[in-house]
């Protein structure tokens, strides 16, 4: 059983022909802002731009691909990858998942947590073959899941930034397996992969830990999350964008922002809550309310945490082909004064974990 799936979504393009459709490459760094806190159910929930860590230390690819083949590293992905350790290839619209092995690790409560962690990911259509634009990877062990989207305005100067996001969550998932288990810093995680990636291109990031203390998170861009507890959602990742379809993104060129515009969160969880975490080709087509419908039935069903993820995936697409239905991305493109009507077409990326109590032997 290996320790970390790594897999990309083959595929993402322009949705549906509006100016609006293709999300934008970075233009210049943005100047960082404050420092903004977010408290929520008795100051359990932090969120907080995170200053800059230390990046020194070697190690590169090479690094990486020797560190995979020692350590059960497991890549995914359609087209061969100089950067990416590729011992098994997963077909276009099949889950990726690790759900066996997972530690127990001790929650705020005392108790026994473990995630039961599964993806499903369907590509855009035009780009089936290419390799795609999004990435994501599930390391059962340490209890740690990721996903990235490659921004697809690149494609104008030749760019496939799906290469960008795929290294970027190879480098994530090998700086995880660096640190201790029970107490992993995503923040420490995406600074440490930003500095190792040297793929042209840019990408949003999302990357959950389970530590000690509950759910560790840091997000940048339109990728994020949701928790579901009960059927309700208790918590939802804020977009991060300059303007509209131009998410805050992470590139090799210094163009983008840095890792330390990210949001960073530790959300309490505890044995019933679900996480979803996706790409913006979920966020864009599937209101919250939506997305815990599906959980709900999931969860009622004892659907194993992949076909939830495949549930979600199927609406979302059928969403995204709809060109009547009202969807967040036209909500938004309405109120930023475009005339877009419908669903958004993209690559869809999405991981469930359910957060269960293990039992003592």
């Amino acid at each position: 059983m290996y320790a970390c799936d790594v897999a990309s979504a083959p595929g993402r393009a322009g949705a549906c022909g509006a100016r609006a459709a293709r999300r934008r490459a970075p233009r210049a760094r943005p100047s960082p802002g404050p420092r903004d806190w977010l408290m929520w159910a008795g100051a359990d929930l932090v969120c907080r731009h995170f200053r800059s860590l230390s990046t020194a230390g070697g190690g590169g690819v090479g690094h990486l691909r020797e560190m995979g083949e020692a350590k059960g590293f497991r890549a995914f992905s359609t087209e061969p990858h100089s950067d990416v350790s590729l011992e098994e290839a997963a077909p276009v619209g099949q889950a990726a998942s690790d759900c066996s092995v997972v530690p127990e690790q001790r929650s705020p409560g005392g108790g026994d947590l473990k995630l039961l962690s599964g993806s499903f990911y369907l590509p855009h259509p035009d780009k089936a073959e290419t390799g795609g634009e999004d990435a994501h990877f599930i390391c059962a062990e340490e209890q740690a899941i990721g996903v990235a989207d490659g921004v697809g305005g690149w494609a104008d100067q030749g760019i496939d930034s799906g290469r960008y996001a795929r290294q970027l969550m190879s480098n994530s998932a090998a700086a995880i397996r660096e640190q201790a288990k029970g107490s992993v810093d995503t923040g420490a995680v995406l600074e440490k992969a930003y500095a190792k990636t040297r793929e042209m291109g840019s990408s949003t990031a999302c990357i959950i830990a389970l530590t000690d203390q509950g759910v560790h998170a840091v997000n940048i861009g339109d990728s994020g999350f949701i928790v579901v507890r009960d059927g309700s959602t208790i918590f939802r990742s804020p977009v991060q964008q300059h303007e509209f379809n131009m998410p805050y993104q992470l590139d090799s060129r210094g163009y983008g922002d840095l890792p330390s515009a990210a949001q960073v969160f530790n959300i309490p969880v505890q044995p019933g809550d679900v996480i979803v975490m996706g790409t913006d080709g979920l966020f864009d087509n599937l209101y919250t309310n939506e997305i815990s419908g599906v959980v709900v039935y999931a969860t009622r069903a004892k659907l194993e945490p992949q076909v939830a993820a495949q549930k979600i995936v199927e609406l979302a697409s059928q969403r995204a082909l709809d060109k009547k239905q009202q969807s967040p991305f036209s909500t938004a493109a309405q109120q930023s004064g475009y005339r877009y009507n419908g669903g958004k077409l993209d690559d869809i990326s999405v991981v469930v974990s359910y957060v269960t109590a293990s039992s003592r032997d």
